[in-house]
């Protein structure tokens, strides 16, 4: 299990599989729960296994020791160190 962060898009990805191939994601369910300021997405394959999961608006939702151990994208001049 991998989990990823976007700080420009406040986007975390929990990847359940060990790699998603392009075009392996065959449905998405949006999910909007309640009073929460956020939003998930489950990602599933054709088989309806469960891949991985999306959640916007992670910094409201997410604990902050969870998202600094997530992985960023790669971005010039960015490290663990000055996040």
């Amino acid at each position: 299990m991998k989990l990823t962060y976007d700080p420009e898009a406040d986007a975390a990805y929990v990847y359940l599989a060990d790699h998603i191939a392009d075009g392996a994601v065959q449905q998405t369910y949006p999910c909007e729960p309640d009073g929460v300021n956020g939003s998930i997405n489950l990602d599933f394959d054709a088989s309806g296994r469960l891949l991985g999961i999306e959640v916007l608006g992670a910094k409201a939702v997410l604990p902050a020791e969870i998202l600094s151990k997530a992985e960023w994208p790669a971005t010039p001049g960015t490290t663990s160190k000055n996040r």
